[in-house]
């Protein structure tokens, strides 16, 4: 969309402020919003500056002053302010022009003018599955002397002998019996139904919804396929829905990955392939499930590099407390097909040629998806530009339920980092694909890995509750 086609839809809609929004390093957004009056083609020009120095992992406050710069293809109008809206993307860039090398939107272009000019293809196009909860209250606390965590849901089996005002009406959702039951057991379709149409609205072409396994409102909601950095608009977009949604009706959406012990967590499978124009690069008819040389040395690129890229697709360290085995987490570095018991995972139903991908099932939504989808693409380009076949390595195709191997054979199988902290080790033992094309800077990945240290020290050195369970009496 060019300038001028924005500020017609500014007088079309009769908006009144347009929101200009960036993504930090940990994938949350930032705004600031300007009256509408004061927006003009220079403004799309000259930007709007803002103080990089109050965001955590940017500049310090003797280089504090940044740009945004809005991207014409990214607006949409917000559908929950009271005044209209128009909600904008920006890219961040120093005072001088130039791109500044910690902004995960700008890595995310980099990333993909990186794919073209290798040569492989012309556009790489990403589907996430993110996961989320929808609960109907949370509290928590962590201080010196007082640590806990709870959430609430009028679904959670933990409810069946509530009392409520009006009396207990049943049919709460059984622990780890959340995959897609009918009304009342489900008593979320008009929500996650709400969230979609808003979706629609924003843009998004939304393919559907159900509950997901776990108790307590677990959901997803699935959303089509883009290019790499367009996906991770849509993301944030999605997420921002989701919650605002949740919150209209009162209650509170999260993505984070493991908010119950005991049931499944929330993942994000990144469905992922690559095209020539119009040509899907990942098909070979009559292959092993219909998959090119150029779709396997992918995988092999994923699976070899996953402990370095888990510090990017599971970035919390929270995301370690769902990669555990007994709970459906694809912790198994290995391929197959459609098989949700492996790492990656190739769909065989009702796939056509264009319809070819591949499935890493092991991110989940803590990620900055800008970063995650670079990474990811990255460490794909360098199985296929040196070969890296995921069958030589020992990666499989292993096609049996990995969850019921004897512990012989799951000791033959490589797995994820066990904590955030052993993936950052990863991170730093093997980055140099990330830095392929100038896409990721070296100052980029030391500053994450300083910044995601200070995290898991923090949480590290932090009383834990179950250790009261545990010790207390001793």
């Amino acid at each position: 969309m060019s300038v001028a086609k924005v500020l017609e839809l500014i007088n079309e809609k009769n908006i009144e402020w347009v929101d200009f929004r960036f993504v930090d390093l940990a994938g949350r957004a930032h705004h600031i919003t300007l009256p509408a009056s004061e927006v003009e083609e220079e403004t799309f020009v000259n930007g709007v500056a803002f103080d990089g120095s109050s965001i955590t992992g940017f500049r310090g406050i003797e280089e504090s002053d940044m740009v945004m710069m809005p991207d014409t293809e990214s607006v949409y109008v917000d559908p929950f302010t009271s005044h209209p809206t128009l909600n904008v993307m920006c890219n961040i860039f120093t005072p001088e022009g130039e791109r500044y090398e910690r902004d995960p939107r700008s890595i995310a272009q980099k990333a993909e003018e990186y794919l073209a000019k290798t040569g492989i293809g012309t556009a790489a196009f990403f589907a996430p599955e993110s996961e989320f909860f929808i609960f109907d209250d949370v509290r928590y606390e962590s201080s010196i002397n007082k640590s806990y965590a709870e959430v609430d849901s009028e679904e959670a089996f933990w409810n069946t002998g509530r009392k409520e005002e009006g009396g207990n009406l049943g049919f709460k959702v059984r622990q780890k019996g959340g995959y897609v039951p009918v009304a009342p057991v489900d008593t979320q379709q008009d929500i996650r139904s709400e969230m979609c149409r808003l979706l629609i609205e924003s843009g998004l072409r939304i393919e559907r919804h159900h509950h997901e396994v776990a108790t307590a409102g677990q959901a997803e909601i699935n959303f089509r396929f883009d290019s790499l950095t367009k996906t991770a608009d849509n993301l944030l977009k999605y997420k921002y829905i989701v919650h605002n949604t949740a919150r209209q009706y009162g209650k509170v959406a999260t993505f984070m990955p493991k908010p119950l012990f005991g049931d499944n967590g929330s993942g994000m499978h990144v469905h992922q392939s690559i095209f020539d124009g119009d040509t899907p690069l990942f098909f070979e008819k009559g292959a092993y499930a219909n998959l090119s040389d150029m779709a396997l040395y992918y995988i092999g690129g994923i699976l070899h590099h996953a402990p370095a890229l888990i510090a990017l697709t599971n970035p919390s360290t929270n995301s370690f407390k769902r990669l555990v085995p007994g709970y459906e987490a694809p912790v198994n570095l290995v391929f197959s097909k459609g098989n949700r018991s492996a790492a990656v995972r190739i769909p065989v139903a009702a796939v056509t040629p264009k319809g070819c991908r591949i499935e890493f099932r092991t991110p989940d939504s803590t990620a900055n998806p800008y970063l995650a989808f670079a990474a990811m693409l990255l460490a794909g380009l360098d199985g296929i530009q040196n070969k890296i076949d995921p069958r030589a390595l020992g990666y499989g195709p292993l096609d049996k339920n990995i969850f019921e191997l004897a512990p012989e054979e799951l000791a033959e199988i490589r797995s994820v980092p066990g904590s955030l902290d052993e993936a950052l080790d990863a991170l730093v033992a093997d980055s140099a694909f990330l830095t392929q094309g100038g896409v990721f800077s070296q100052d980029f990945i030391d500053n994450y890995v300083d910044f995601k240290r200070a995290e898991t020290k923090a949480v590290s050195i932090r009383v834990h509750p179950h250790e009261y369970a545990l010790y207390f009496d001793c």
